[in-house]
């Protein structure tokens, strides 16, 4: 059990000296989780409305941070190419992000133009009922994504390591809150960058 929890240690410390260095990155990260965790309660409530949350406001701040605002040329603290640590990542990289993001996108446009998903579903009445219906196959796409991402590393790495990222990203929400709380008051100090320690 300890060897699992190391896993996923290494998997948040190479997540967070890889992707997060930059101040307004792990403030965005800080919002998305907090809105990642109004999601979590909300799906006890109403699934399809945690998902228009977990999307819209989570993973629209959580990306934004990344493609805006995080240095992707030569990383000089780690002494990586943004190559080498795209190939590396156990995850979502950029490329993988961007057919997630492209998926998700192309979900209220198919359900725009059919209604009952080529027969799959009952057609939704009304305006509410497509906005359930979006988030409702925005959650599957999203428990999809996390699944399917988990069982390729259990059959390129290992068992244990698809679902040490899993459970990495389940409990993201928690983590970030507790490492990137200080995260805005550093950048009002005019701190953009994290000096980040070497180790974990």
């Amino acid at each position: 059990m300890s060897m699992f929890w190391d896993q996923v240690r290494t998997l948040r410390w190479d997540d967070h000296r890889y992707y997060h260095q930059c101040r307004i990155n792990q403030t965005l990260h800080l919002i998305s989780a907090i809105s990642f965790l109004v999601g979590y309660a909300l799906l006890f409530v109403d699934p399809a409305a945690a998902a228009w949350v977990g999307w819209c406001v989570g993973m629209v701040t959580r990306q934004s941070g990344h493609i805006f605002f995080e240095p992707r040329g030569y990383d000089h603290l780690n002494r990586a190419t943004d190559a080498h640590k795209e190939a590396i990542k156990a995850g979502y990289n950029m490329r993988r992000k961007a057919v997630l993001i492209g998926v998700w996108l192309t979900v209220p446009v198919l359900l725009a133009l059919s209604p009952s998903l080529f027969g799959l579903i009952e057609p939704a009445v009304g305006r509410a009922g497509y906005l359930h219906d979006v988030g409702l196959a925005w959650l599957m796409l999203g428990a999809s994504g996390l699944a399917l991402r988990g069982l390729q590393l259990a059959v390129l790495r290992s068992p244990s390591w698809g679902l040490a990222w899993v459970t990495k990203v389940l409990t993201d929400p928690l983590h970030n809150v507790d490492i990137y709380w200080r995260s805005p008051l550093a950048l009002l100090r005019g701190q953009r960058y994290d000096p980040l320690e070497r180790g974990h």
